[in-house]
């Protein structure tokens, strides 16, 4: 089956990804033939987003079965497993997505399992879309009419199997009418709201306002803004999410000022094993992602850095988490458990 999306492509044999680091100067596509690229396109951001991130370990997998034939084995995949499940520690839906295949394939082998992992991979970018689709109709109904809102990273359809989480509410708004605006905050250091979420909603024709990231207090001190709308990498158990660094000062400011708090995210990303955030594991990124803005110094050569490329906003932060089951109002451990529980 031939699945091709924003930012990745599915040829049935090889995998093709959106290189994410040359966007919006560059359209170039990367291919990938096993585990190996696959780990390292992740590590290194040429795919990046939690679900897509998960997609495109599912395919490494499968990938990696199909370069064994006939004498593919569970046992003999792990490990490919094991540098997949290291590529991004903090993002839950690549574990998710592991997980799945390694249940998929737990009793067979070689072509068996070969065609078996493919089929699931499939079906994951496929289920992804359709989640984000109703994550878009359940989070736009959250919204006040000719809403303007915040958003924060990139969360469209470069981050997932296509639609998006949080741009995919956005976008769902802007069909429905009930949308103004978007302000995107650039989103250090990797600037992906600048490079990618002002770039797929100016594609998409829906009006957005590229501010840096310390413009956001005084855009809602104007009351510029109705809502702030993000993603998530992993939620734990009582509701905590963690997402791209900046997220949590997002989120105080938007308690101080009365605006409603959005986190959007399929599923997967709800980790129940986590009872809350502090047990989350959070990546810290090379120094000179800091230091640099597109390899070219901003700061002194030696100069120390704290770069961690998440943060953690409390539950009792969150307005609402989004998943394409329906919404979690004021989510604690309870709310989470119990949406978990919904089929």
């Amino acid at each position: 089956m031939v699945i091709n999306s924003a930012a990745i492509r599915w040829h049935e044999d090889f995998l093709e990804l959106l290189d994410q680091r040359l966007l919006p100067a560059e359209t170039i596509w990367m291919p990938v033939h096993n585990s190996k690229e696959a780990a390292q396109a992740i590590r290194d951001m040429v795919v990046r987003g939690a679900p897509a991130i998960g997609i495109t370990a599912a395919y490494g997998l499968a990938l990696e079965a199909a370069t064994q034939g006939d004498s593919a084995s569970m046992s003999k995949l792990a490990d490919a497993i094991a540098t997949l499940a290291a590529s991004r520690p903090t993002a839950v839906n690549l574990f998710w997505a592991l997980e799945r295949l390694q249940r998929t394939g737990d009793q067979l082998q070689g072509t068996a399992l070969v065609n078996a992992l493919f089929r699931d991979a499939e079906a994951i970018h496929q289920e992804d879309i359709a989640a984000n689709h109703a994550m878009g109709e359940f989070g736009a109904a959250l919204l006040p009419d000719n809403a303007t809102v915040y958003t924060h990273c990139n969360t469209g359809a470069l981050a997932t199997g296509g639609h998006g989480t949080a741009l995919g509410i956005i976008r769902t708004a802007w069909e429905q009418k009930r949308l103004q605006g978007v302000y995107a905050g650039e989103t250090r250091p990797w600037l992906q709201g600048s490079r990618l979420t002002s770039w797929e909603l100016s594609n998409d024709g829906i009006p957005v306002t590229l501010v840096a990231d310390s413009t956001a207090g005084q855009l809602m001190a104007q009351s510029k803004i109705q809502a702030v709308i993000v993603g998530a990498d992993r939620i734990t158990a009582n509701g905590d999410a963690a997402n791209k660094i900046g997220t949590y000062n997002l989120a105080v400011l938007a308690k101080h000022h009365g605006i409603p708090f959005i986190v959007a995210a399929p599923v997967s990303t709800l980790d129940p094993a986590l009872p809350d955030g502090s047990h989350i594991v959070i990546e810290e990124r090379h120094a000179d992602e800091v230091r640099h803005v597109h390899g070219k110094p901003v700061a002194p050569s030696q100069v120390s850095v704290y770069n961690p490329a998440f943060d953690v906003t409390p539950a009792e932060l969150i307005t609402a988490i989004v998943t394409e089951r329906g919404v979690i109002d004021s989510p604690d451990t309870d709310k989470v458990l119990a949406h978990l529980r919904e089929q």
